[in-house]
């Protein structure tokens, strides 16, 4: 006579997926802020391994009592290292079929490193964005796919200069630029398109001749938070692969103790 041994998890109860009395939905459910390492391609056909932090997410039908969230973290690590752009919807989908869920979320953000050269001494130094891809299953079954970048960049009051007899207040500015393509928008084309329209671009590091470039430089394209979102946002228009998209500008005030701020957003589709 053969005796069948069971493993300690099939003996035990399993109360996640145990009726639940109140028959109320949940929209999402999952775990948040777990690290994991990833890969990410670059525009000159390179990789840069970075670590991302993971936000994951699945609807919870009315009638089961909890999820599993091991399996959240099992999901992450059977991908090891291979977490990538391309890997990022069937990642979703896996995790849709683990957990028997219809609707499926993943937020992962992570900072993207880009190779900067000074505009006058031609010192190269690193400067990192924050990057943040979205992924979604909808209960139609469909998924969409969102991306933010956040570039920072220098921004010259035009007020200021206008009035005052020496000089101009200048700040720090973070524009965000969140967005859903038709075709792969590389994260370097974001930064740039935003780098451009600033009073000034940041650089990781610069000599003395690069100081005085970028002071001057911004002296002469002074720009208000309002200029900032219209010029990125103009930029945007006229790119055919974006047909979604959200600008946001905040400029963190030198000469105040809070922030200015502008937000413009389109749907092409509604157009």
């Amino acid at each position: 006579m053969s005796t069948q041994t069971l493993s300690p998890d099939a003996a035990m109860p399993d109360v996640q997926s145990s009726e639940d009395p109140r028959k109320i939905a949940i929209n999402k459910v999952g775990i948040k802020a777990i690290r994991h390492p990833v890969k990410v391609s670059d525009r000159s056909g390179g990789v840069q391994h970075t670590v991302a932090t993971f936000n994951m997410y699945v609807g919870l039908p009315h009638n089961f009592k909890g999820t599993h969230m091991s399996r959240f973290v099992e999901i992450l690590n059977t991908h090891e290292r291979e977490i990538s752009v391309e890997s990022f919807e069937p990642m979703l989908r896996q995790m849709l079929d683990r957990l028997e869920a219809s609707t499926g979320h993943i937020e992962m953000s992570f900072p993207y490193f880009i190779n900067k050269t000074a505009p006058v001494s031609g010192v190269k130094s690193l400067l990192d964005y924050d990057v943040s891809f979205t992924g979604e299953i909808l209960p139609d079954g469909r998924s969409e796919f969102t991306a933010t970048v956040v570039v920072p960049v220098t921004s010259l009051c035009p007020c200021s200069k206008k009035i005052s007899e020496r000089g101009a207040h200048n700040q720090r500015s973070h524009v965000t630029v969140t967005f859903k393509a038709n075709e792969r928008v590389w994260i370097e084309e974001i930064v740039e398109m935003v780098e451009a329209q600033a009073s000034c671009e940041l650089f990781g590091l610069l000599k003395r001749p690069d100081e005085k470039w970028v002071t001057e430089r911004a002296y002469d394209n002074p720009k208000f938070v309002e200029d900032m979102v219209r010029d990125v946002a103009d930029k945007l228009n006229q790119e055919a692969r974006i047909y979604q998209y959200v600008v946001e500008s905040e400029n963190f005030e030198s000469i105040h103790n809070h922030s200015a701020y502008a937000l413009i957003e389109r749907d092409k589709r509604q157009d």
